[in-house]
C-alpha cells in the first residue's frame, strides 16, 4: 500500500510536504494552483511551485480552458522544476471555482476533461485526476463519476468519496469504490481514511494507494502509523516542522496554519482540495 498526501490549501508548502515524506508519505502534492494565474505570472501563484528539494511531489492544477492549459505547457520548461506527476483538480467545492466551470463542475464534462488531460500529457509526466462524485446528490446518483473514469485516459483517478455539496463532517461513501475498480482504471481512495483497519479494507478490495488529508494535518506521522509504526508526539512534529520551515521558507501564513492545525479536528476547515 502506498500513501499520498492530499493537496491542502494554505498548508502544503515544501516544509510540510517534506515532514510528511519523512514520516512515510510516498508521494506529496502542492496545493491547488490556478493555471490562469500561472500564465499571467502572478507572483504569489508562481511561489506555489515550491519544489525546493527531492521530496516526491506532484503539482495539482486547476484548469478549465484548454487554451490556457496550452499556454502553461509552453511556459513550463522555463519554471525549472521537475515534478513526479501532475494532477487536475475536479473536486474543489468552492462556489467561486464552480461558477467558473472548474473543480467539481468538471466531473460531468467528460470531453473537456479528456482534452485537458491530452494537453497536459504533452509534457511527458503522468497525469491523474482528483474528483468528487459530482456537484450534488443528483449527479452522484446518475454516476457521472463513472462516465468520467471510463472515458478519460488519465493515469490515475483519486476519488474523494463525497459530492461537492457534502460537508466534511458527512461520512465519505466508500461503497462506490468497487464499481470504480470494475472500470479497470487505476483508482486511489480518498476520504475519512484514518485508521489501520481502513487500510485493511482497501487492501481487501484491491486498492493499492490511498490519499490522506485531514488526518495528516492533525498528525503528519499518520503515514508511518498506517504502516504499523507508532505516531510521534505533536511537540516533536512541531519542532521538526519549524526547522524545515526555516530551511524551506514560504509565506508566514503556512507556518501559522500548520502549527495551529496540528492536533485539531479538521472537519470545520474548508481548505482541503
Amino acid at each position: 500500500m502506498k500513501f499520498w498526501l492530499a493537496p491542502l490549501e494554505g498548508v502544503s508548502d515544501c516544509a510540510f510536504r517534506t515532514l510528511c515524506y519523512q514520516y512515510g508519505a510516498d508521494l506529496t502534492f502542492t496545493e491547488m494552483i490556478r493555471v490562469d494565474s500561472l500564465v499571467r505570472k502572478n507572483k504569489s501563484t508562481l511561489a506555489l511551485l515550491d519544489l525546493k528539494n527531492d521530496t516526491p511531489t506532484g503539482i495539482q492544477l486547476l484548469a478549465v480552458k484548454p487554451e490556457m492549459l496550452k499556454q502553461f505547457v509552453k511556459k513550463f520548461p522555463f519554471y525549472g522544476i521537475d515534478p513526479v506527476c501532475f494532477n487536475l483538480n475536479l473536486g474543489c467545492p468552492s462556489p467561486d471555482v464552480i461558477i467558473q466551470g472548474g473543480g467539481a463542475a468538471l466531473v460531468k464534462r467528460t470531453k473537456r476533461v479528456a482534452e485537458l488531460v491530452t494537453i497536459l500529457k504533452k509534457l511527458g509526466y503522468p497525469v491523474s485526476l482528483k474528483i468528487r462524485l459530482g456537484l450534488n446528490v443528483q449527479e452522484k446518483e446518475h454516476k457521472v463519476y463513472l462516465n468520467l473514469i471510463r472515458d478519460v485516459d488519465a493515469d490515475a483517478f483519486i476519488i474523494h468519496a463525497r459530492h461537492a455539496r457534502q460537508k466534511s463532517s458527512e461520512g465519505a461513501d466508500w461503497t462506490i469504490f468497487p464499481e470504480c475498480l470494475d472500470t479497470g482504471k487505476h483508482i486511489v481512495a480518498n476520504g475519512d481514511i484514518t485508521e489501520r483497519k481502513d487500510i485493511e479494507y482497501f487492501k481487501k478490495i484491491g486498492i493499492k494507494e490511498v490519499m490522506i488529508g485531514r488526518a495528516a494535518i492533525r498528525n503528519p506521522s499518520v503515514f508511518q502509523y498506517l504502516k504499523s509504526k507508532e505516531k510521534v508526539s505533536l511537540e516533536v512534529l512541531k519542532k521538526e516542522y519549524n526547522l524545515l520551515a526555516n530551511k524551506y521558507p514560504s509565506s508566514a501564513k503556512y507556518k501559522k496554519n500548520v502549527l495551529s492545525y496540528m492536533g485539531k479536528d479538521m472537519h470545520s476547515q474548508k481548505w482541503l482540495m
